[in-house]
């Protein structure tokens, strides 16, 4: 049986499973936070036997006491009793039967069985649980956006079609979330250092306000709003920024430094969507970000065709307004679905 099948008592039984209580590891506690982000819906009901098992205590020896064993005896002693069976054509057949050794024998396979049981199953105590963090996964699909509040009091503005995965509680040492995406953080100061991981590469701070961006052709930004961040990569590249700075790591690996534009680069978690002369490519993207919907180009376009525009918390069909106002260009929605047409 596949774990996605089980239920709880499933999961009492389980000696992998028990091993995560008791004794978490390294190995065991990858498994079982891999497994649960995938399936979300088991959480409850895995919670409900942790708890339980949890509660469990087993002595380290399991010894029949002197006063179990007495009333055992006497229960044995007790069964000498004849069995009468009932014949087909309804008349009685008695036999005297050793009932006292039959019962002699079931009970003590009964009570071996028992003690197999007791001994099969590790020592467990209340603390066993608390040993390992519970890893908490959020994402967001194209069109929704979320702001998530972790345990230091820090929040995480989540752009649309991205993922974030944090602990529900951190280490007295380390903050650390990994993102993919885009994400903008306001990081509560304390001692503890605060660091995002993003595929090969580590951003450090300790109170501050930033935007981390990876984007779909490979490249990422970092760009600082206040305070300072220091960002690491595998390379052994560094580099520190300071506010109104933004690190601009290409496909290829190289790092730069530039200016940004505060509106542009973070306006997304104030509902401000914005295009400074962008490509119809980079329009169509953001389009398909920002609303969730599929975006599809007819016609022949200018290459060197660009489109500049400020929309506070507006409709799909305001936004198309006004970009056919501008450029000429002709849409119509069906569904979730958007033809963007040059009707020249």
């Amino acid at each position: 049986m596949k774990y996605a099948e089980y239920d709880i008592d499933d999961f009492l039984t389980d000696e992998f499973f028990i091993q995560w209580v008791k004794q978490p590891n390294e190995n065991n506690r990858h498994f079982w936070e891999k497994w649960l982000d995938q399936h979300p819906e088991k959480r409850d009901v895995v919670m409900q036997a942790v708890s339980i098992i949890s509660s469990v205590h087993c002595q380290e020896k399991h010894v029949m006491g002197d006063r179990l064993y007495v009333e055992v005896f006497e229960n044995i002693l007790k069964a000498d009793k004849e069995i009468k069976y009932l014949a087909p054509n309804h008349r009685h057949w008695h036999f005297s039967f050793p009932w006292r050794g039959v019962a002699a024998s079931l009970l003590i396979l009964f009570c071996l069985g028992m003690v197999y049981q007791l001994l099969r199953v590790p020592q467990l105590n209340d603390e066993a649980f608390k040993s390992g963090p519970i890893f908490i996964s959020k994402s967001n699909p194209a069109g929704k956006k979320s702001i998530i509040t972790l345990s230091d009091g820090s929040k995480i503005y989540l752009n649309a079609e991205s993922e974030i995965r944090y602990a529900s509680e951190f280490s007295d040492s380390l903050r650390l979330v990994s993102l993919k995406g885009e994400a903008y953080f306001e990081v509560q100061k304390e001692e503890r250092p605060f660091v995002v991981e993003i595929e090969e590469t580590k951003i450090k701070v300790l109170g501050t306000s930033f935007n981390v961006n990876q984007k779909s052709n490979g490249s990422l930004t970092v760009a600082l709003v206040s305070g300072k961040v220091r960002i690491n990569d595998k390379q052994g590249n560094q580099m520190h920024l300071e506010p109104s700075q933004m690190m601009v790591k290409e496909k290829d690996g190289n790092l730069r430094k530039t200016s940004f534009d505060p509106l542009e680069v973070t306006g997304w978690k104030d509902k401000v969507l914005v295009f400074r002369k962008s490509s119809l490519s980079e329009v169509r993207r953001k389009l398909e970000n920002w609303f969730g919907v599929k975006v599809q180009l007819n016609g022949q376009i200018d290459s060197e065709w660009s489109y500049s525009g400020i929309y506070k918390d507006e409709t799909l069909e305001n936004v198309l307004r006004g970009l056919s106002l501008t450029s000429g260009l002709n849409y119509q929605v069906e569904d979730r679905n958007v033809i963007i047409s040059n009707p020249k």
